[in-house]
């Protein structure tokens, strides 16, 4: 693995400077999601909904976000019957978990494995070999939008997947504890061999994004939570395969290098910060956060399943009908609330997504 981070000064000097920018963001953010977190919920809502509909959309799916919204509202009720909406189930249930619970997952095999059951929980077609490594051989091939398919390259052999996967692990813990190569650098690198390894049948690029964000907030890069990673990948996914293919295509050979894909990775991040401070920015062109009004009808919702206006009016008989009404089309707007009816009729809730 060394080997592949041998790199030119140049190119070393490249990489950190990109690792400084994403760091200097990452300690101004952390100041904001302190004073602001309850307050960026919606945020995490919307990247949510980016995320999975990107993710599964780079491997074939034709869902929008906006049908994925509302595969999401519904899930519940709702049989999972095309493959496009079962990989979406899968992935929503991954990255809740992953989003509630990172501290608690460890970098292990059992742990990834498990995560892989639960990406492909819903898919009928993946039943026999979700969870498992794979038994028959395969290789990354890249989906395009007008459905045609091209092979990028092709990956480790069935016999040699526990090995390599071994031996990835135990060189990422190591490299963690050492500390003599940046945590997104180790990030990265793994991100890089769990897709030249690709260890299951199906599903490896979706688990790969969601491996990288489950280190990402484990290493304190919190903000990821709140953009998505998944959906910026999407709209560079001709340099993402670009980047991958530029070392594998000397993979086990003593030419392999992975300085391309780490530029990638890096740059990235780098835009990502950039799109998440941009968002951020419009948040308080549009006045900020919740106003304390807006803030207390929030709160009334409570533990609630449904509310009405009148509700609202009945607990807050100081607040003009209108004014209630625009509170409540803001909070739908941006991601707080659900509305669900018409007329008379109309209720509304909290997200669940």
């Amino acid at each position: 693995m060394e080997r592949k981070l041998d790199f030119s000064a140049q190119t070393y000097r490249e990489l950190y400077n990109k690792i400084v920018e994403i760091d200097r963001f990452k300690g101004k953010w952390e100041v904001i999601e302190q004073q602001q977190n309850r307050n960026l919920r919606h945020l995490r809502m919307v990247a949510t909904v980016q995320s999975i509909g990107s993710s599964t959309r780079i491997e074939g799916s034709t869902m929008s976000d906006a049908e994925v919204e509302t595969l999401l509202k519904n899930m519940k009720i709702t049989e999972l019957k095309t493959r496009d909406e079962q990989e979406v189930g899968g992935y929503y249930e991954v990255l809740n978990l992953i989003l509630d619970d990172f501290q608690e997952i460890g970098l292990t095999a059992s742990n990834i494995l498990s995560l892989h059951n639960l990406l492909m929980k819903h898919s009928q077609k993946d039943e026999r070999h979700r969870g498992k490594y794979k038994q028959l051989t395969n290789q990354v091939v890249a989906t395009y939008p007008d459905g045609t398919q091209r092979t990028v390259f092709r990956t480790t052999e069935v016999h040699l997947v526990e090995k390599e996967m071994y031996e990835i692990l135990e060189w990422t813990h190591a490299a963690f504890t050492a500390k003599e190569h940046h945590k997104l650098v180790i990030i990265g690198a793994f991100i890089y061999e769990f897709l030249s390894i690709h260890p299951f049948q199906d599903g490896n690029g979706r688990l790969s994004r969601l491996l990288s964000t489950l280190l990402l907030l484990q290493n304190g890069y919190h903000f990821v939570q709140f953009v998505s990673f998944e959906n910026l990948i999407e709209s560079r996914k001709a340099d993402y395969y670009r980047a991958l293919m530029d070392g594998q295509k000397n993979r086990y050979t003593e030419q392999e290098r992975m300085d391309k894909w780490l530029y990638f990775f890096l740059d990235s991040l780098g835009e990502l910060t950039y799109r998440l401070e941009q968002k951020y920015e419009q948040i308080l062109k549009r006045g900020g956060y919740l106003s304390v009004r807006r803030q207390n009808i929030l709160d009334f919702f409570g533990s609630k399943g449904t509310v009405q206006i009148a509700d609202i009016l009945t607990q807050f008989p100081d607040v003009p009908r209108s004014t209630v009404k625009a509170d409540l089309a803001y909070l739908v707007r941006e991601y707080y609330l659900q509305k669900t009816g018409v007329g008379r009729g109309t209720v509304y809730s909290v997200r669940s997504i």
